[in-house]
């Protein structure tokens, strides 16, 4: 460059595309982002050059899940919980934070729906302020015991408000209303997704899940427990496919909002299940059966119609592939290293 001309005249080119790069680098507040999803899609993001804001108060998530972005410039973990306010500056917000297996939100069913409730206004109040794009993981528990099957986003569900599963159910139904109104009263940029069943590495092994549940016993050579008889069915969404919806979604255009469902639409018994699992293991655990609990839901499959039109998504990874990374992964970890609920929570 000659000495004394400025960049923006002497290197035109070059300064036209370092702003260009620039510009398409955008500040990204992940909620839960050391949780088991919102660490795969901290992980994304950051391999996208974005700059990463992880916020995530532990509770059920670990260090570990986000270790490996701890040295790279453009990802700051933030210990912080989302129930208090904070002040930050983002262009879009991945609000992933509430606790998502039975095991977790049962735990603390107040704490749990203040988190949806709370950690929703917090987290809107946040993008009204910086005019951020804001994405509410939302869940298929809103369609509670389904009576339309296949789920569509039109049907309103069949959930018990005071079951043991309400926490949870009710409190992302409370979360989407909140995002909505705050759409349509003060025009904040907002996403809805409703996540189905989602397995992959990284899951916690005490989460209650199927699937964690299930590998966690046959990789022990324990008994595996089925709850009910085992015909009802769940879909099971790998977590690249999941992550690869959110990502979609949020660059969605604006007059897209959802609710859209983001899930595996292959549907599968929980016996089914099972069997996959002691066959991929090679395990010689034995199925026995135990009541059903509460309000599970015996029928859930997500109709992803809306996913494909709009988004151009729908899931690539076959269960028996998405097992066979998850069972790699459980075996690569030492489960006395994840911790059940605390009391302090």
């Amino acid at each position: 460059m000659p000495s004394g001309r400025p960049l923006y005249l002497a290197g035109g080119s070059l300064y036209r595309k370092a702003f260009s790069r620039m510009s398409r680098i955008k500040r990204i507040l992940v909620t839960g982002g050391a949780g088991f999803l919102g660490s795969h899609l901290c992980e994304r993001l950051v391999a996208e050059g974005h700059d990463v804001l992880c916020l995530d108060n532990f509770f059920t998530s670990q260090k570990s899940n986000v270790e490996h972005l701890l040295g790279k410039p453009n990802f700051e973990l933030i210990r912080h919980d989302v129930t208090v306010p904070i002040h930050l500056e983002v262009d879009e917000i991945y609000n992933l934070a509430c606790p998502a297996a039975p095991g977790h939100y049962q735990y603390n069913p107040i704490k749990t729906m203040k988190t949806s409730v709370i950690g929703s206004i917090n987290m809107l109040g946040m993008a009204k302020r910086c005019r951020a794009k804001i994405l509410q993981a939302s869940t298929s528990e809103v369609y509670g015991d389904p009576e339309v099957h296949p789920q569509v986003e039109s049907y309103r569900g069949s959930v018990n408000p005071i079951g043991p599963r309400a926490c949870y159910d009710e409190g992302k139904r409370a979360a989407e209303t909140l995002f909505v109104d705050y759409h349509r009263m003060n025009n904040v940029n907002v996403r809805i997704v409703r996540i189905f069943n989602t397995y992959g590495p990284r899951m916690h092994p005490y989460d209650g899940r199927v699937v964690s549940n299930f590998i966690r016993q046959a990789l022990a050579g324990e008994d595996i427990t089925i709850f009910g008889d085992g015909e009802q069915t769940r879909s099971f969404c790998y977590r690249d496919d999941l992550i690869e919806g959110f990502v979609r979604m949020m660059a969605a255009p604006d007059d897209f909002i959802g609710p859209v469902n983001i899930g595996n639409p292959g549907e599968f018994t929980i016996r089914e299940l099972a069997e996959l699992v002691i066959e991929l293991t090679g395990s010689k655990s034995k199925l026995v059966t135990r009541p059903l609990p509460a309000d599970d839901p015996t029928r859930r499959r997500p109709d992803i119609t809306l996913a494909k039109a709009k988004l151009g998504w729908e899931p690539k990874a076959p269960l028996r592939e998405g097992l066979a990374e998850t069972i790699k992964w459980f075996r690569s970890i030492d489960v006395a290293d994840y911790r059940a609920p605390t009391p302090n929570y």
